[in-house]
């Protein structure tokens, strides 16, 4: 039984401690923070539970994948709910779009905006269909170690189709001409980094997530996933340490030995690192230990972070849906802001979850929780003044759109943005989602799984493969603890012919 300590206690980093464990390893989990879930923590103020993080649940395929590895199924360790409407768009000229959960509602949907966009639609998503096939099947399931991996001649075929070399943005435009529905098209790529002209409408598969598969909930919110996933880890033996914030890893012989928590040396087999890939080879490693150079982090190209408000409001608001985006602004030049100027946006646009619209469990009665995200540039100045600007401004907008007053009825208002999410992660750059899927940083052109210079230090998380999201995030623990597996074989191997 060989000893593997797991580094952050996010999705990826459980998953990859189910996974160490379930393959016969004594894994134990070290968590800096006081509670566990990583981006996906939450806490409870007056009555209200935040999610602090991830809100969205798409893919509940890859979710229930992940349970039924282990004989078991979402549902024993949460309820899980599908939301009609899925979601809600706020425009500036017109009426809020809602998603309807049924397709054939949705189709008439589109029809209503635009005449023969139903149609369309079928055609989109049937092409969005045969990408997340093509995504789920052959690529995210790959190390990403080497180009060899995709040298087969369905797997070239898949990937030549799925349109790597057109932009999401000319592609929705073959399809949609009014900016509503292009914009609905184009809204789930905003978090993934860059620009609708600059994502390969490979990632158009995430319209079939979205629109096909629908948007679902877990009752009492996303924290229940992660405390699913956290008994799951600890049914298969895993010991999950909190205030734990590892120190230093001492490498020997190509070897992490052990790794340095508050001032104890612990002595360990392998290493999996699940916390910001940069601040474990910057802070953690010696030089000569490291993938990568500062040099090479700062030329990365990174997904936003966000300005995010948890706000408890002491009556119930009228025209919210759980799901509600604000388009009410320019969209591309808040795009620009975030991913070409990087500076703070004149007019953004925003999402606002109200999850108790859905689960009286995270509001007291009559109340009501909301959760607001400005997507923002990593790496700009974070400011009380840059935090306190914001809200009223943001605040006026949903009370237009929606009819109502909230400001004389918020109870609780807490920030949180840049500065939060380097401390609370020691994310590089106070970074929110991970690295950019540009074609540039895709599959093998992301930050190594492996480290070149430690043979059982591996990574795992949004900055490295298969990329950033929750779904994602499962399947890079998964794929982690294979290299392990494997990593230990190998030096056993080595270790005899020596």
């Amino acid at each position: 039984m060989k000893e593997v300590a797991i580094i952050g206690s996010g999705f990826s980093g459980l998953a990859a401690a189910c996974y160490a464990a379930q393959a016969g390893n004594k894994v134990s989990v070290y968590e800096k923070n006081a509670t566990i879930g990583g981006r996906a923590r939450h806490f409870t103020e007056q009555g209200f539970m935040f999610d602090m993080g991830p809100s969205w649940y798409w893919m509940p395929d890859v979710f229930e994948q992940f349970f039924r590895d282990f004989d078991k199924s979402a549902k024993d360790y949460y309820q899980l709910v599908q939301l009609d409407p899925g979601f809600q768009i706020f425009f500036k000229d017109h009426a809020p779009l809602q998603i309807p959960a049924k397709l054939e509602e949705l189709y008439d949907t589109f029809e209503r905006i635009e005449a023969g966009s139903a149609k369309q639609l079928q055609l989109f998503l049937k092409d969005a269909a045969y990408k997340y096939q093509v995504g789920m099947r052959d690529l995210v399931h790959k190390p990403g170690l080497s180009f060899r991996e995709y040298m087969r001649y369905d797997v070239l075929k898949g990937i030549m189709q799925t349109h790597l070399f057109r932009s999401v943005s000319k592609h929705v435009r073959q399809y949609f001409k009014d900016e509503r529905l292009v914009q609905l098209m184009e809204f789930p790529i905003l978090f993934l980094g860059a620009m609708p002209k600059d994502i390969p409408a490979l990632y158009t598969l995430m319209n079939y997530a979205a629109l096909s598969l629908g948007t679902w909930y877990p009752m009492g919110g996303m924290q229940k996933v992660i405390a699913g996933m956290a008994t799951l880890a600890e049914e298969l033996g895993v010991q999950i340490h909190t205030n734990a914030a590892v120190e230093y890893i001492h490498v020997s012989d190509r070897q992490a030995k052990g790794i340095a928590i508050n001032g104890n040396y612990i002595v360990t087999d392998s290493v999996i690192a699940s916390g910001d890939y940069h601040h474990i080879e910057q802070s953690l490693l010696e030089p000569q230990h490291r993938n990568y150079s500062e040099q090479y982090w700062d030329k990365k190209t990174f997904a936003p972070s966000c300005l995010l408000y948890y706000v408890g409001v002491n009556k119930k608001v009228k025209g919210l849906q759980h799901h509600n985006l604000f388009f009410d602004a320019d969209f591309e030049q808040h795009s620009k802001e975030i991913y070409e100027t990087k500076e703070w946006p004149d007019d953004p646009l925003f999402y606002v979850c109200c999850p108790s619209k859905t689960d009286r469990s995270v509001a007291p009665d009559g109340q009501e929780n909301l959760f607001i995200l400005i997507p923002i540039a990593p790496g700009i100045e974070d400011t009380p003044e840059m935090r306190e600007r914001y809200f009223p401004e943001v605040l006026k907008r949903i009370e237009k759109h929606c009819g109502d007053n909230i400001a004389e009825h918020i109870v609780y208002n807490k920030s949180y943005c840049v500065k939060d999410f380097v401390s609370d992660y020691n994310a590089y750059k106070g970074n929110a989602y991970g690295l950019a899927n540009t074609l540039r940083q895709t599959a093998v052109l992301k930050p190594s799984i492996k480290n070149k210079q430690v043979d059982n230090l591996i990574y795992t998380g949004q900055l490295t493969v298969p990329g950033p999201g929750v779904p994602p995030s499962l399947i890079s623990g998964k794929l982690a603890a294979a290299q392990i597996s494997s990593t230990t074989k190998r030096h056993f191997y080595e270790t005899v012919v020596r």
